[in-house]
């Protein structure tokens, strides 16, 4: 038809589906000019081209199609000037967010590379001095076993994503000195996931700083009792006094293998 445009010419223009303008007449966002009463068919005036660009950009901006339809029932420069800083600023903090993400997975990686290095190196026991860090906890439940870690591990993870919290995509968990020195190394008491020092959550507390001696334990989790062993051996023969529970980080975990050998777990036990 003469001045109008065909849903598929349109389409074609904008380089979009024919499914999109359909939807978008359905919603009331964008109707054509004219529907032809014998075929339904559908069209479009020219000088309906710059309400389409409008929509297409907003959307590309990242504004919801609900939010553009409500924008553009009755806009004006101020109006507009109003919901494209808003916008602006719900950009920042997204850039802000995922630059977080990304320093965040960028250490998970590091840590990763460093351990496989010292899996082929060796796994001996280290002299080191921690740092505080910090750590949103979840209790394990009695009988403490591979399932009620896992569930306590999963609640931390629901627990920091519900709260937004600052996280390290790292978990971990407490194991009381006393079941160590008893053989009960895979007995866990507490769940956590590396996180920063906030007032958000009440279950983020502190590690202890100071010297610690520690060893990456590859392969499975059920056999960390070797590395524990040799651990407690090296502490009694250099006359070190352990002063804490142990702390042991997952660097290569379910998150990152699907084969439980590659797996490796830092251990820390805090000395004196």
């Amino acid at each position: 038809m003469e001045n109008l445009f065909s849903i598929g010419e349109l389409a074609k223009y904008q380089k979009i589906s024919k499914q999109t303008l359909i939807f978008y007449d359905k919603i009331g966002l964008f109707r054509p000019a004219y529907v032809d009463p014998d075929n339904g068919y559908r069209y479009y005036s020219a000088a309906q081209l710059d309400f389409l660009d409008t929509i297409l950009i907003m959307k590309k901006i990242g504004f919801s199609l609900k939010e553009i339809q409500a924008h553009m029932q009755d806009f004006t420069i101020d109006s507009s000037l109003v919901l494209l800083r808003s916008q602006l600023a719900r950009i920042d903090r997204e850039i802000a967010e995922l630059s977080l993400i990304r320093s965040r997975l960028a250490l998970r990686c590091d840590q990763m590379e460093r351990a496989n290095a010292s899996c082929k190196a060796s796994d001996e026991v280290r002299v080191e001095d921690a740092s505080v860090q910090y750590l949103l906890y979840e209790p394990v439940q009695a009988p403490f076993s591979f399932r009620d870690i896992s569930i306590a591990t999963k609640k931390c993870f629901a627990a920091a994503f519900q709260k937004q919290l600052p996280i390290f995509f790292q978990s971990g968990v407490v194991v009381p000195l006393e079941r160590i020195r008893s053989g009960d190394f895979t007995q866990a008491s507490q769940a956590f996931v590396l996180t920063e020092n906030t007032d958000r959550a009440p279950n983020i507390r502190p590690t202890p700083s100071g010297q610690c001696v520690s060893l990456y334990h590859f392969g499975l989790y059920a056999s960390i009792g070797r590395s524990y062993r040799k651990l407690l051996d090296y502490c009694a023969r250099h006359g070190l006094e352990i002063v804490s529970d142990s702390y042991e980080f997952c660097i290569n975990d379910y998150l990152s293998s699907n084969d439980e050998s590659e797996y490796i777990t830092k251990i820390m036990l805090f000395v004196r």
